[in-house]
């Protein structure tokens, strides 16, 4: 980044959020060989990928311009959310209406941008190859690892933002034996029982040096401030940008420097499909509310539990 742009940047911008990042860059160690040559993020969940999920959710909360961070071997997603010109005339043949507006379903959803994140670096890395295209306005971060049961939560942290300015994290109380795998936040309450003010974020801490309880889950809005501070920010844990860092030193920050960080306490349902176990648990659940499915599956899956502890007994 030039000077010039350093010193005509909005310290902290005033502009409505309505640009949604989707880093997708990851390489998806956890499920090879299943991901050596398919991204993790279009694994199906049923028969939608899991990606198509995180940017409906962007759209139901009115964030039509979406930019996903992507890299080696992920043009399927690309694919994905275009035109299948040679599929959609073999159903419109079929009459297969249905299968149709389903293939349709995704090339419509909002605008779609793609930028390469040549070397991962971590996901303040991500948020940074962002940058050209969000510019000096607030914008969403959603993780694709985490799939989150409505449109609600990243609705009331664009309130949020709209309300007190600065950036938003989404954050879920979380046993004390799992904080380590979370950045985890320092908070104070404010006189709205949903939002809190966040004093600290430590990235993946032990238990013992946690701040709390409160994880952040992958939903974030960000004013651009964090640009200039992610330019700054030295490899953390893993070796890598940390955004967790980044937000932690905004925390410390005055409002009209682009500061301080709010957190929405989110108690909804949450879906991580970054591993394997949480994944298949996903499936089976977005499974067993299809109609379509849960009719025939329900009484195999009460079947298969009574087999699984008749053998164990």
């Amino acid at each position: 980044m030039s000077a010039d742009t350093e010193q005509t940047r909005p310290r902290s911008s005033p502009l409505p959020v309505t640009k949604a990042v989707v880093p997708a860059a990851g390489l998806g160690t956890r499920f090879l060989p299943a991901t050596k040559a398919t991204p993790k993020e279009m694994l199906p969940i049923v028969d939608k990928p899991a990606i198509q999920y995180v940017v409906e959710e962007a759209v139901a909360a009115t964030l039509r311009d979406v930019l996903m961070i992507t890299g080696r071997n992920k043009r399927s997603i690309e694919d994905h959310f275009d035109r299948a010109y040679e599929l959609e005339e073999a159903l419109a043949t079929k009459g297969d209406d249905e299968r149709l507006r389903s293939v349709r379903e995704s090339d419509g959803l909002a605008q779609m941008h793609y930028v390469r994140q040549g070397d991962p670096r971590g996901l303040g890395h991500a948020v940074l190859c962002a940058e050209a295209h969000v510019g000096d306005n607030p914008f969403a971060v959603l993780l694709g690892d985490d799939l989150i049961e409505s449109a609600d939560l990243l609705r009331r942290m664009i309130e949020v933002r709209e309300e007190y300015g600065g950036s938003v994290v989404a954050l879920m109380e979380v046993e004390p034996e799992q904080v380590s795998l979370y950045g985890c936040a320092g908070i104070e309450p404010t006189d709205e029982p949903d939002v809190v003010t966040v004093t600290d974020l430590v990235e993946k801490p032990a238990p013992e040096q946690a701040p709390s309880r409160w994880a952040i889950i992958g939903r974030y809005v960000c004013d651009p401030a964090v640009f200039p501070v992610l330019h700054e920010t030295p490899p953390g844990r893993g070796g890598e940008i940390q955004l967790t860092d980044a937000l932690r030193e905004l925390a410390r920050r005055k409002p009209e420097d682009g500061g301080t960080v709010r957190g929405v306490l989110f108690r909804g349902r949450r879906y991580d499909t970054g591993n394997k176990a949480d994944y298949i648990r996903t499936v089976v659940d977005f499974a067993c509310r299809r109609p379509d499915l849960r009719a025939e599956l329900l009484p195999w899956l009460r079947e298969f539990v009574e087999r699984q502890e008749a053998d164990r007994g």
